[in-house]
């Protein structure tokens, strides 16, 4: 019997969780029971996998387990960019190898079509909107990114637009930047609506346990999962909680969780509004990957993301909120001095399961045991395409993009502690330095 050597533990301040419609959560597990499949971790990727497997499997019972409360995760505390185009910044374009650029760019849009189609379907409440997005620059260095990035997608024959500071506020209101990017294929949405949303209109033959952190886990020809008022009996387990994987035993050294931290305003007032103008709705990602990425919401907020920290343990801490709102406001007052009066409602930050390479994990791990591991920030549109293929592969299915996120080399490993530690930390403080005007 192996222990959870850590449980997901994310405070109570996301901005998205509140803001968006309310639920009642499912009744967490008590006592034994046993099921054919059961999945740990109901965001993106473990809903997608539980929903295509009940429809594959329709005489099976589907157990998908949550350790918190849907939304409450990193599924519902991301920015809300539901992302289409590869964007590789290891290559000098941004593209890269133009194979696995346009493998990458199927599976994105896949994921896309499948929240699409089921946000229509089931009339969720996630103020999903096709507006595209924005990538914008401050820096000599950020215009150098953009140029590249255009060429990029020259090659991948993708439409995009330049746009320069001149006409910068007609999209966006704020003077900042000197130049942006814009590309015509992004979904914008409310992440923690979402979730819930999807949540709540699972197949029949889904079950879902809410609050069920699992305390032990012991592996053979069946999996017990073992919690603090029970245990599930499983034939086949598939782990779909991105950096916790490792806290069961697999991939151990091998995923990042890093953090990144938000403030979503108040809403504006219609004089406040006016005075920004621009698009009702817009989000923009910064050039630098560093740099800080921006929305404004179908309600009138406005949305600052910046600052990274690496949580080894994958929880949260509020000591990081309380520092980093500071500078959350230093970033929303350049960008919109026109908003002096302007106050934060929430302050936040959410994991992301990263790995050096940028690869996830799609498979097997174990006799019995499967994962859809390590989204490297891309977890609504891959978690959610990964989730689906997952459960078509374990159905006995197989095509383009199975095979290729079979052979996808999985996340490599990670340097040992404490260089480890030192590495990411040094890297995330001279990449946020770096970054300058853009943080």
């Amino acid at each position: 019997m192996m222990k959870v050597s850590s449980l997901p533990a994310d405070d109570d301040s996301c901005g998205w969780f509140h803001l968006s419609k309310p639920r009642s959560p499912r009744p967490a597990h008590r006592g034994h029971r046993s099921a054919r499949w059961v999945i740990i971790g109901a965001g993106f990727t473990g809903l997608a996998c539980a929903r295509q497997l009940a429809l594959n499997f329709p005489g099976d019972e589907v157990v998908l387990v949550e350790a918190q409360e849907v939304g409450l995760g990193p599924s519902g505390r991301n920015a809300g960019f539901a992302i289409d185009l590869p964007h590789d910044i290891g290559a000098d374009d941004y593209i890269g190898d133009i194979t696995l650029a346009r493998t990458s760019l199927k599976l994105n849009l896949a994921g896309q079509s499948i929240l699409r189609g089921l946000v229509d379907q089931f009339n969720i409440d996630c103020q999903m909107k096709a507006c595209g997005k924005y990538q914008a620059a401050v820096e000599d260095r950020g215009v150098a990114v953009l140029d590249a990035y255009r060429r990029g997608l020259e090659k991948l024959d993708q439409p995009f637009q330049m746009i320069d500071a001149e006409e910068l506020p007609e999209h966006l209101g704020t003077r900042f930047y000197r130049q942006a990017l814009f590309t015509p294929g992004a979904v914008l949405l409310q992440p923690s609506g979402l979730v819930k949303g999807l949540a709540d209109h699972l197949p029949s033959n889904v079950t879902l346990y809410e609050r069920t952190p699992i305390l032990e886990v012991e592996y053979g020809a069946k999996t017990l999962l073992k919690h603090a008022h029970g245990s599930i009996t499983t034939d086949k387990l598939i782990l779909a909680n991105n950096s916790f994987g490792m806290r069961f035993g697999f991939l151990q050294g091998r995923m990042l969780p890093i953090y990144t931290y938000a403030s979503i305003t108040r809403p504006l007032a219609d004089e406040e509004q006016a005075r920004l103008g621009g698009k009702p709705f817009w989000g923009a990602i910064p050039a630098d990957p560093f740099g800080t990425t921006v929305r404004r919401t179908p309600d009138n907020r406005l949305l600052i993301r910046n600052s990274f920290t690496f949580n080894p343990d994958g929880r949260s801490n509020r000591k990081y909120n309380e520092r980093f709102v500071r500078r959350h406001k230093a970033s929303f007052d350049q960008r919109f001095p026109m908003l002096p009066n302007v106050t934060f409602d929430y302050t936040w930050g959410g994991a992301l399961a990263m790995s050096r390479n940028h690869n996830g994990f799609f498979g097997e791990l174990a006799p019995n045991v499967y994962g859809a591991l390590g989204c490297n920030g891309l977890g609504v549109t891959r978690g959610t395409v990964t989730g689906k293929l997952l459960a078509d592969w374990l159905g006995g299915q197989r095509d383009e993009l199975i095979n290729f996120l079979l052979q996808t080399p999985g996340p490599n490993s990670n340097p040992p502690e404490p260089f480890l530690s030192l590495g990411v930390n040094m890297n995330l403080k001279w990449g946020q330095f770096r970054a300058g005007r853009e943080s």
